[in-house]
């Protein structure tokens, strides 16, 4: 009666399954998705027992949504890395790095032979502070670097960021077989955390299957 007074109109109940994050198997996913499940499930039915209609019953993270084996009583499915994938989604085993398609495009700029690296024009203000893959078996470090046609050049990571500016490193942290890299090369950096990197930037070009960009996306801005 309170939630009718207060003119409070319940259309259901919701969750994201962060935890799924932490997974260490595709089984462990696998329990993750049915235990958000059968949670917002339990939860609906206890509100609708209590005289609520409670319609929607959402639930959402990109890896449960990929690995649940059965969705009875949800409504509806969210997730929204998957447009994308990224890195920490390859780290779980939900996707393969071949899958993301979501890069950055950055020009390599300078080198610090006595270090190591390769400078390029894409700092965290390109990729983003997001160092999601730091936990993860393999540390991508702020991204992993491709070649111009999205091809993972060896073991180099965008080992550090500045602001503007990148360190194209080798993943071991050796010095050598880093800097094969001429000034003006272009590399395409895969992202550890897709939504953090694309909210970084106003619009996407759309690469088709010769390098050509086909089309420019607009992104939706708010909440």
């Amino acid at each position: 009666m309170f939630l009718e007074a207060a003119g409070i109109d319940v259309k259901g109940v919701m969750t994201h399954a962060g935890a799924s994050y932490d997974c260490k198997s595709t089984e462990a996913i696998r329990a993750m998705a049915e235990q958000e499940r059968a949670g917002a499930v339990h939860a609906a039915s206890r509100l609708r027992a209590a005289g609520l209609a409670c319609p929607v019953v959402s639930v959402g993270s990109t890896p449960t949504a990929l690995f649940a084996q059965q969705l009875e009583g949800v409504t509806e499915v969210r997730a929204g890395v998957f447009v994308f994938f990224d890195l920490v989604m390859a780290g779980l085993g939900v996707c393969r790095v071949d899958d993301i398609a979501l890069s950055v495009l950055g020009t390599v700029i300078g080198h610090r032979p006595d270090k190591g690296w390769t400078l390029v024009d894409a700092g965290w203000m390109a990729m983003s502070r997001d160092r999601g893959t730091a936990g993860q078996a393999v540390d991508q470090g702020y991204g992993r670097v491709c070649d111009v046609n999205g091809r993972p050049l060896a073991d180099l990571i965008l080992a550090g960021a500045n602001q503007e500016h990148g360190i194209v490193a080798h993943r071991s942290g050796r010095t050598d077989g880093a800097l094969h890299l001429p000034v003006g090369t272009q590399l395409r950096i895969l992202p550890n955390h897709a939504c953090s990197t694309a909210a970084q930037y106003g619009s996407y070009n759309v690469v088709g299957p010769q390098g050509a960009v086909t089309a420019d996306w607009p992104r939706f801005n708010g909440w």
